[in-house]
């Protein structure tokens, strides 16, 4: 049985990902972040993505055993599909994927990040026959809070038009900073989620919205006043991601009606959150991934590469 491998090397996350008969397994080991910081310069991401990359490959291979060929190998190559989208991690995952696809003779092909974090929602829901038609699908994590609309597309699979965004912080950035401020680890998701289950209390919510656009860094603002007049901090993490919801719901509602009901997919670090999924999944009966397959993961583009093989075939 073939095989295909996937690669990416994100601005938090090492991954690679083997794509057989349907099945994916995948190794991924975030970037060391120092206690107190909330990321990494892009020279930073970069050396430890050569320093992980190998092993993370050396343990994929180890344990899918020794059946079949890889047949084709991919790599998220750029954070969007723009033509001025770059960030410097993914050279990483770039040259290692064109590495292996030359040493191999077999085909390379490449992907954005986006794409990627598309693809394996859509897998991991069961709900890659979506391609087959138009849908919207949001990104939300530390770089990216974004909807875009997706339509099918013979060369590339599918194109992705940006239709809403945040307009100035990102879902994931204003989940580690308010996590940073209550002393959590970076990444602060799980951690904050934790927090936030742990309160039961309500607050009046209306997002900064500006069409289907939105504004999130009044929910930054209006955390650390809380902090600062003694709000317990498990009701500042619950404000928080409540924040992160509201605006989400002001963007897919807006959209709902421009579009006309198009359907829902919710992919990133941030749709892990359980208040976030299960509201928006009521309310919309939006489509998420499962949360091995909305952080960051080269799951997707292990996907999209045996989707290019097959065409290619």
């Amino acid at each position: 049985m073939h095989k295909v491998l996937g690669i990416d090397t994100s601005n938090y996350t090492t991954s690679a990902a083997l794509y057989t008969g349907g099945e994916i397994r995948q190794e991924k080991q975030l970037l060391p972040v120092r206690k107190g910081e909330l990321g990494l310069r892009q020279s930073d991401a970069v050396f430890h993505h050569v320093q992980q990359l190998p092993q993370i490959l050396e343990r994929l291979f180890h344990g899918a055993g020794g059946e079949g060929a890889i047949e084709a190998v991919g790599a998220s190559a750029r954070p969007r599909d723009q033509e001025d989208s770059y960030m410097p991690c993914f050279t990483v995952g770039i040259g290692t994927a064109k590495a292996v696809a030359t040493a191999l003779s077999v085909p390379f092909f490449s992907f954005s990040h986006q794409a990627g974090h598309i693809a394996a929602a859509l897998y991991s829901a069961g709900k890659l026959s979506f391609l087959q038609e138009p849908f919207l699908a949001f990104h939300v994590s530390g770089g990216t809070t974004e909807a875009v609309r997706v339509t099918p597309d013979r060369e590339h699979l599918f194109q992705a038009e940006i239709v809403a965004r945040s307009l100035d912080l990102k879902g994931g950035q204003a989940v580690d900073r308010v996590g940073g401020m209550l002393g959590l680890p970076f990444p602060a998701g799980k951690f904050l989620e934790e927090l936030a289950l742990q309160s039961d209390a309500s607050f009046k919510i209306r997002p900064s919205m500006k069409g289907a656009d939105c504004s999130l860094s009044g929910v930054e603002n209006q955390c650390r006043k809380m902090l600062d007049h003694g709000s317990p901090r498990e009701d500042v993490a619950r404000y928080c991601l409540l924040s992160i919801l509201a605006a989400l719901d002001g963007m897919a509602s807006a959209l709902q009606k421009e579009y006309g009901g198009l359907p829902m997919l919710f992919a990133g670090g941030v749709m892990s959150n359980r208040l976030i999924r299960e509201a928006l999944t009521e309310k919309y009966g939006a489509v998420f991934a499962e949360p091995a397959f909305s952080s960051d993961n080269a799951a997707g583009i292990a996907v999209l590469t045996e989707m290019k093989r097959c065409g290619a075939c």
